[in-house]
């Protein structure tokens, strides 16, 4: 067995499926179906089983899967204490990203960060804020990059921006009541929510009777430019609308707005590659 056989059978436990295995390494699925019976005869096992459900391991095979798991997890630390001591940068980047913030801000970096440092291999998962905290505090995530304020988070955290919340309508719409037009709706976190239905009550404005329940931004944001009704949206996603923007004030007179932050922990911070995102948006920061 060597470091091909290791690979193979992660991904075939991951995947569950032959062809999606040899797609994902490169090769057919009868080269698959063929080491896998050559590792079964050396072993003196059956590895997996095939069902309705996909590939299974047999519980000789999940023996097999914890032993090749552990020693991939040691050549990785190998390698990287190995860079470490010829100061090149390498590892895995697991980071978890809000949606705004992956359209409209993050492709540049990631870029630059692939440019600077190609040895790391980096791992992006982009959804909702509140999925990937979630994700970042069952351990699944090195650092998170939310929307929102997160009281209850207690570690590092770096404030990336914060930008108005706007009413948006078209030209067309810019000296209508909003209480005459339909609503444009997107759905938002709970904090959002919360925060711009006191705006309304404190604005005194009604449910719209017609709405559009739109499943993103962007597509709020095309229906409203369309002329189908109003909408809000946070200013990071105005950059190209033409129509009529209004940042939303309580009645107090304070903004509502929006704040991005990278959260991260003290452990992870001291990893190479970990650290250089850290510094790379600590710079881009710098520069907006």
């Amino acid at each position: 067995m060597d470091t091909q056989d290791i690979q193979l059978l992660m991904t075939l436990h991951r995947t569950s499926n032959i062809t999606r295995t040899a797609e994902e390494l490169y090769t057919t699925q009868s080269s698959v179906s063929k080491r896998i019976r050559q590792l079964e005869k050396e072993l003196g096992i059956i590895l997996v089983l095939r069902s309705r459900l996909g590939i299974q391991f047999t519980p000789a095979g999940e023996i097999v899967l914890r032993h090749v798991s552990a020693i991939a997890r040691e050549l990785r630390t190998m390698n990287q204490e190995l860079n470490d001591t010829q100061g090149i940068i390498s590892g895995t980047l697991r980071v978890g990203v809000s949606i705004n913030y992956a359209m409209y801000r993050l492709p540049p970096i990631l870029r630059r960060y692939q440019e600077y440092y190609p040895l790391v291999h980096t791992q992006t998962i982009i959804e909702v804020s509140q999925k990937i905290y979630s994700m970042f505090i069952a351990g699944q995530m090195e650092l998170v990059i939310v929307r929102g304020e997160y009281s209850d988070w207690d570690g590092p955290r770096m404030l990336l921006g914060r930008e108005p919340i706007c009413v948006i309508t078209c030209r067309a719409h810019e000296h209508l009541p909003l209480d005459e037009l339909p609503q444009v709706i997107r759905k938002s976190d709970t904090e959002m929510e919360r925060d711009t239905a006191l705006w309304r009550r404190e604005h005194k404005i009604p449910t719209a009777k017609n709405q559009v329940f739109a499943n993103s931004t962007a597509t709020c944001i095309e229906m409203v430019r369309q002329g189908l009704g109003w909408g809000i949206v946070p200013e990071i996603c105005l950059a190209h609308f033409d129509g009529c923007i209004r940042p939303m004030c309580f009645a107090d007179g304070r903004p509502l707005v929006r704040s991005t932050y990278l959260l991260y922990t003290e452990q992870t911070a001291a990893l190479p590659q970990i650290r250089a995102f850290i510094d790379l948006l600590a710079e881009t920061k710098e520069s907006l």
